[in-house]
């Protein structure tokens, strides 16, 4: 429950209000749970869950989204201390409001797909936009041979604009995505590795510059990970229509939060319990608005992904859901099943930068030069990012865990991790 919580005081501030004598007239059914906490003062404030996306409603003035009050009263619910009863009107009302707010927009989107299938986007538009890019990537690619041919010594002392300014030329480009490959550029960090990182990276670039101008002889699914790649979108109309629905029980594994360009962006990780498949689902928000909260860590639920196309479909969006999010721990694999994965992952997308772990049966430990690792049965590790470790180390206590993280050319970035005792934690 406390994996819902904005940030780690809003965390703390629910414990302290998640007692029973602060509560009045709680109750919970299949969809919802709610009550009325006592307030600083004479104030008393109304708080009702849906348990189902989860979604929260409460008349307390915080701007924090979810706020203490409906934290609280979900750890309240979650340690039984919240029996069962009839909803009250206020929240019988709020209830049934989100229902039919939600069976309207389903009717809109019916009533839409037909005209969006038959839109059909501008000739002239369209290839404006070709041509655009075409000259945007001929320069990227000459830019690139000349960075190549004079060395990288002196791009190890360069200013960030040397990057940026390239950026900048692609967004002119509208190749939007690749802009943003190209910026990150700046930020790799300066270690004894660096040139081979950078050379690395350099290279994939090169690569995808030439796979878009032979995109006609790329198999279809190679073709539209291209694309995406340089830059051309797809709504989530043309998803619903093109995209690969798969219908599973999706454990959320893990989510991490980033801000780029006062945009926050939210990665959620999710597998599949019969497929065994990876998924990722995004979401964003501009500054002071929430984050979707409807995936937590540590649940599972009966539903359907719809992937975005692509020679590696990794991109989900949440279709139909079959039932209400349950708590759950996700199955794992060893060090070297995961490197088989990721390996046959590349081998189809050569531009991943980023892909799930779930590991069973590891445990951190230290190298002989002192960086951590989680280590598996079998003796096989994994290096884990420069990070707190403290929190990994306090749930394992020495021992196995279920280990979820994000692994990246920088390392593995640790995300939650599954005790015995102790449960889920959030890393």
């Amino acid at each position: 429950m406390l994996a819902l919580a904005p940030d780690a005081a809003s965390a703390k501030a629910a414990a302290g209000v998640a007692r029973p004598a602060k509560w009045s007239g709680t109750g919970a059914d299949g969809e919802a749970v709610w009550g009325e906490c006592q307030g600083s003062g004479r104030s008393t404030y109304r708080a009702c869950v849906d348990v189902t996306e989860p979604a929260f409603r409460c008349t307390c003035p915080s701007r924090k989204f979810p706020c203490k009050h409906g934290l609280a009263l979900l750890l309240l619910w979650s340690d039984g201390t919240v029996g069962g009863g009839e909803r009250p009107q206020w929240a019988a009302e709020w209830i049934e409001g989100r229902r039919a707010r939600a069976e309207k927009a389903r009717e809109r989107r019916a009533a839409a797909a037909p005209k969006a299938a038959s839109r059909t986007r501008d000739p002239k538009t369209a290839e404006r936009r070709r041509r655009r890019v075409e000259e945007g990537l001929a320069e990227l690619d000459r830019w690139l041979c000349d960075q190549v041919a004079q060395g990288l010594a002196q791009a190890e002392h360069a200013p960030y604009r040397v990057w940026d300014d390239v950026a900048r030329r692609l967004v002119d480009a509208q190749a939007g995505a690749l802009a943003g490959q190209v910026k990150a550029l700046a930020g790799l960090p300066r270690r004894p590795e660096w040139p081979d990182r950078l050379l690395e990276e350099y290279a994939l670039l090169r690569l995808l510059v030439r796979a878009y101008r032979r995109g006609e002889e790329l198999p279809e699914g190679l073709r539209e990970t291209v694309r995406a790649r340089v830059g051309f979108t797809l709504s989530q109309d043309e998803v619903a229509e093109r995209g690969e629905r798969v219908r599973d029980r999706w454990c959320v594994t893990g989510a991490h939060d980033s801000e780029q360009d006062r945009l926050t962006t939210r990665r959620v990780w999710l597998r599949g319990r019969r497929t065994g498949r990876p998924a990722l689902v995004l979401s964003f928000a501009a500054p002071g608005r929430p984050l979707d909260t409807s995936l937590a860590v540590g649940t599972e639920f009966d539903g359907e992904l719809v992937f975005y196309p692509g020679a590696q479909p990794l991109r989900a969006l949440v279709g139909e859901r079959h039932g209400p999010a349950e708590p759950a721990v996700p199955g794992g694999t060893t060090v070297q099943g995961f490197l088989d994965e990721h390996a046959a992952a590349l081998a189809r997308d050569p531009w991943l930068d980023r892909w799930p772990v779930t590991l069973a049966a590891v445990r951190p430990a230290r190298s002989a030069d002192g960086a951590l690792h989680v280590i598996d049965e079998a003796g096989d590790a994994l290096a884990l990012r420069p990070t707190d470790p403290w929190r990994l180390l306090a749930v394992s206590g020495g021992r196995p865990v279920v280990f979820s993280g994000e692994w990246t050319p920088r390392g593995l970035r640790p995300l939650a991790a599954w005790h015995e005792d102790e449960g889920m934690v959030v890393l």
